[in-house]
């Protein structure tokens, strides 16, 4: 089997985040990726470090967080994804085509660039997969509050081979 997009993250410099670190008390009572069929959905994923701990900074997109943050963070919160497809595909390789994605920004009151903000993410899939497996369709909005004040939260699927 092929280790293209391995290969590919590598090239990069990228490396994929362990599994979230959830904060105290929290659970979390569904799977990150469902597969179903030829579709793997993905659960709504926000940024990680490395290590699994929630990426700095939290809060709003334009009031604690500038939108080059978020951008980071969208690209931030495509590695913890990759990451989950990696743990329960087995292999990046498997996934032929990204259908749709719903990236949702934590804005501030008057803050309406979340499409550039989620550019983060599909700027970092493209890169990854090239712009035929890669291309997405997409929608980003702003939301008042996300999960443990994260400033984005990304869900999506994915076409198996």
């Amino acid at each position: 089997m092929s280790d293209r997009i391995a290969t590919r993250l590598q090239a990069l410099g990228l490396s994929l985040p362990a599994p979230l670190q959830l904060p105290p008390g929290a659970t979390l009572p569904f799977p990150w990726v469902r597969v179903v069929g030829p579709r793997a959905l993905i659960s709504g994923h926000g940024p990680t470090e490395a290590d699994g701990r929630l990426a700095q900074p939290l809060g709003k997109v334009g009031a604690q967080v500038t939108p080059e943050q978020a951008y980071t963070a969208a690209r931030l919160t495509g590695l913890a994804i990759l990451g989950s497809l990696q743990r329960e595909l087995g292999s990046l390789d498997r996934i032929v085509a990204w259908v749709r994605i719903f990236g949702m920004v934590n804005s501030a009151p008057g803050f309406n660039r979340q499409p550039a903000v989620i550019n983060g993410f599909t700027d970092l899939i493209l890169e990854v997969f090239g712009p035929d497996a890669g291309a997405h369709a997409r929608s980003a909005v702003g939301l008042a509050e996300l999960p443990f004040d994260i400033p984005v939260e990304i869900e999506g699927e994915v076409l198996l081979g």
